[in-house]
């Protein structure tokens, strides 16, 4: 029973060992190390750090699309102010001017376009500041080794790191090291390559998420052998006190 017992304990270390030495070669997009320089692979080009989606103003205007809601703050005018939603048509509708076409417009172009029609007849020198509540079209999708895979709503500000809290934390077996971010950018596709345990510690920035990015975490191999190993050591265990009966 106790050479049994060493021979099956034998055969998963060779199993877990094989699976150790394989580590860092796989569960990747691209064998290229993200520290080199970009690469590219068919239609996917993998970069050191995403750049902000084309249409952005500096990364941080998107456009407005029908269904997001606005608070809408008019300095001094608090009959002004209220909290609106852009209608299907694009369109808001506010006191004095009416309606104001909104959607595709940046936050900072519609905050400049109130101005300009309130300081025209009703205020002198108007100060808006526009915030997006609440954005029906902006989504990003979490998968990979996450507690709850699935689409998440993104505001102006959402981090890495709040996309993967969004989706309940990284799983057990999640390689902090092979989080990828998936971004369209014009007409190419570009992934980057962001270590999470590197982020929280300090040491890295934690990038911004965009629409329509895809975050997938990955599984880290070395753990995978780790719980091999211990399973084996488990049965190994089990043979060598005659639980488990091998006839």
């Amino acid at each position: 029973m106790l050479t049994i017992s060493r021979l099956l304990l034998a055969t998963f270390l060779s199993a877990g060992l094989l699976a150790l030495a394989s580590c860092g070669s796989s569960g990747s997009p691209m064998a290229t190390s993200p520290g080199q320089a970009e690469t590219a692979s068919g239609d996917l080009q993998l970069v050191r750090a995403l750049p902000a989606p084309v249409n952005t103003a500096g990364g941080m205007d998107q456009p407005l699309l029908p269904g997001d809601v606005l608070t809408i703050d008019v300095f001094q005018a608090e009959q002004l102010s209220r909290t609106v939603q852009i209608d299907s048509r694009g369109a808001l509708s506010l006191p004095l001017v009416g309606p104001v076409n909104a959607a595709g417009k940046g936050i900072r172009a519609l905050e400049l376009e109130l101005e300009q029609l309130y300081g025209a007849r009703y205020l002198q020198y108007p100060e808006v500041s526009i915030f997006l509540k609440e954005s029906s079209g902006q989504r990003v999708t979490v998968d990979g080794e996450v507690a709850k895979a699935g689409l998440y709503p993104v505001s102006p500000g959402t981090t890495l790191l709040d996309a993967i809290a969004l989706a309940g934390g990284l799983r057990e077996l999640a390689d902090q090291r092979k989080v990828y971010v998936y971004r369209a950018f014009g007409e190419r596709k570009l992934v980057a390559n962001y270590d999470v345990g590197t982020i929280r510690d300090g040491h890295a920035e934690n990038p911004r998420i965009y629409g329509g990015d895809v975050v997938v975490v990955f599984r880290s191999q070395s753990l995978v052998a780790i719980n091999s190993l211990k399973e084996a050591l488990g049965l190994s265990a089990r043979v060598a006190t005659g639980i488990a009966a091998i006839p």
